[in-house]
């Protein structure tokens, strides 16, 4: 760490690429492209299959004919065993390479998602789905190292832009994809997308990863016991939020049992760090500037994501819509994507400020959600078209630019130099990505219920008996349904019943309509966070232009 800082103080900008040019193994792949579009692949299979199990939730809990408290541990089998992979991949990448760890986890993926749709036991089921979340949990981590070591330099726009391309539209086409394959196919195509899709990745990183070479021996041995602790530690805290609501936090023992645990093999795993090196991990190369920073901007990026995925789809099942009626409103978010991300890798071979199409993508993103405010009960999909094209517009910069920092962090702050330090980067961001985003839902579950029951207090002060709005409108509602009721008495019970599920209705329309704030002054604390993050040596334009990977000659002192 301080070395790097030493010559980033001694070498010029141009120097300093150079450098970072040379640390970069040219040759080390003979088809890097094939091998990048594999990894990019794996990183959008992810997101896809853990969207589209929220999505087709109601379908496997009536496969399997399961409660609603029994269901809500499906997602939770495959995301947290996705969130405890993550840091062991940064030890097991290492030793045997990415190649044999993404052919091997992908290949049991492949098998366990052709099968899942079959499975018609419970305990069996989350069993598999937690295989299925450790073996394509594997595919994030190595795929930010594995672009940055092994793609030509003068690619490197064009490969962040379909990054973020993959993974953003990945989200936003769950809906549509679901409901077409619902409503065609079956809903067993949940899982067999992934079953074809893996295959293709497979045969990318086959033919475009090689081999790695075989570990030297000697130096201190690398901790797994302190990747086992710190993983299982953020594997119990991500059950723990997301359980949290359901659970009523702090008054559930399962709740607590849970933090408890994880924050204790957290602590563990901080002391057996303190106590003794580990030549894969490098936590104080993480004390910079930018580095922080960006991963606040992580954070910040998913909650303004969840107006997508999480506002606009509950805005629209109030109404009772299914997944391909509210796919049509969340698909407008995809639609301008590709031709965006292709724009912004333009512009970023121009050499335009990747901290410029971060501050464009969050402002489109923090209008949209201002914008999509103006919600009422009257709302339809059609009503969100243009606000989510806007929106789609706002990801795709927001979402480049911040990878584009990322990556120009991890090469500018003398990442390549060591492989430790671009494995502890890479792990650090997944851990930020996958737990950010479980925060950031969280938080905002969290935020929905309480103002619905703020709102809901609220309006119910006005509307009690006695009051000649209320009592006329229940003798309104008593008139119209008394035809198809059995007495004046039924009809008055159904019309207080009704007038409650108005009433409740206006209570979620309100909590809705903060939310959209909430997302919206998200934004503007991006655009703030934004600014602060300090000029790369050189963007990425400069950056791709770089021929040879010549180390820069010190400058004498």
């Amino acid at each position: 760490m301080a070395a790097a800082n030493v010559i980033s103080r001694r070498l010029t900008p141009a120097q300093l690429a150079h450098a970072a040019a040379a640390a970069i193994p040219s040759e080390v792949s003979t088809r890097p492209l094939v091998g990048g579009l594999g990894v990019i692949m794996g990183a959008g299979i992810v997101t896809l299959t853990g969207l589209m199990i929220s999505q087709g939730l109601a379908d496997l809990k009536g496969h399997l004919g399961i409660s609603f408290d029994d269901g809500a541990w499906i997602g939770s089998a495959f995301n947290v065993a996705i969130m405890f992979i993550g840091p062991m991949t940064v030890y097991l990448g290492a030793l045997m390479g990415p190649r044999r760890i993404l052919l091997f986890a992908a290949g049991i993926f492949t098998v366990i998602c052709t099968f899942l749709p079959l499975i018609h036991s419970y305990r069996l089921l989350l069993t598999a789905l937690a295989l299925a979340g450790l073996t394509s949990g594997t595919f994030y981590p190595l795929t930010l190292a594995f672009a940055i070591r092994n793609l030509p330099l003068r690619f490197l726009p064009f490969t962040i832009a379909l990054y973020a391309t993959f993974v953003d539209m990945a989200a936003n086409v769950a809906p549509s994809l679901y409901g077409w394959c619902r409503d065609h196919l079956s809903w067993h195509w949940m899982f067999w997308n992934s079953a074809v899709l893996t295959p293709l990745m497979m045969i990318c990183i086959y033919y475009g990863i090689p081999a790695a070479a075989a570990r030297k021996e000697g130096g201190s041995a690398p901790s797994f016991g302190g990747f086992l602790y710190a993983s299982a530690g953020l594997a119990m805290l991500y059950a723990a939020l997301d359980q949290g609501q359901r659970l009523d936090w702090w008054r559930s023992g399962v709740f607590t049992g849970l933090f408890l645990g994880g924050s204790l093999f957290l602590l563990c795993a901080l002391v057996r760090r303190l106590r003794s090196s580990n030549p894969l991990m490098d936590l104080p190369y993480l004390r910079q500037w930018n580095t922080r920073l960006l991963a606040i901007a992580v954070l910040l990026f998913k909650i303004c994501f969840l107006g997508t995925i999480i506002l606009v789809p509950q805005a629209l099942a109030i109404h009772g819509f299914e997944a391909d009626q509210i796919g049509p409103a969340v698909i407008w978010t995809a639609l301008p994507q590709l031709p965006i991300a292709f724009i912004a890798a333009l512009m970023l071979v121009r050499k335009v400020d990747s901290r410029l199409l971060m501050a464009i993508g969050f402002t489109c993103m923090a209008f949209a959600a201002f914008l999509n405010a103006e919600y009422t009960s009257a709302w339809s999909a059609a009503n969100f078209y243009r606000t989510e094209l806007l929106m789609g517009v706002g990801q795709s910069f927001a979402f480049i630019g911040l990878v584009s920092d990322l990556v120009l962090q991890a090469i500018f702050s003398g990442g390549l130099s060591k492989p430790q330090w671009i494995l502890t980067f890479s792990a650090f961001f997944h851990t930020v990505r996958i737990f950010g985003g479980e925060i950031a839902a969280t938080f905002m579950g969290h935020f929905i219920a309480e103002r619905e029951q703020l709102h809901s207090n609220l309006l119910g002060l006005h509307v009690s008996r006695g009051s000649w709005v209320t009592d006329g409108n229940i003798r309104a509602l008593t008139a119209g349904l008394y035809a198809k009721s059995s007495g004046v008495a039924a009809a008055g019970a159904r019309a207080v019943d009704l007038l409650s599920a108005r009433v409740r209705l206006q209570a979620y329309t309100l909590s809705i309509i903060d939310g959209f704030l909430l997302v919206t002054w998200t934004g503007v604390c991006a655009l703030l966070l934004t600014a602060l993050l300090r000029k790369s040596a050189l963007n990425c334009g400069d950056v791709g232009t770089l021929q040879s990977p010549a180390i820069a000659k010190e400058p004498k002192s």
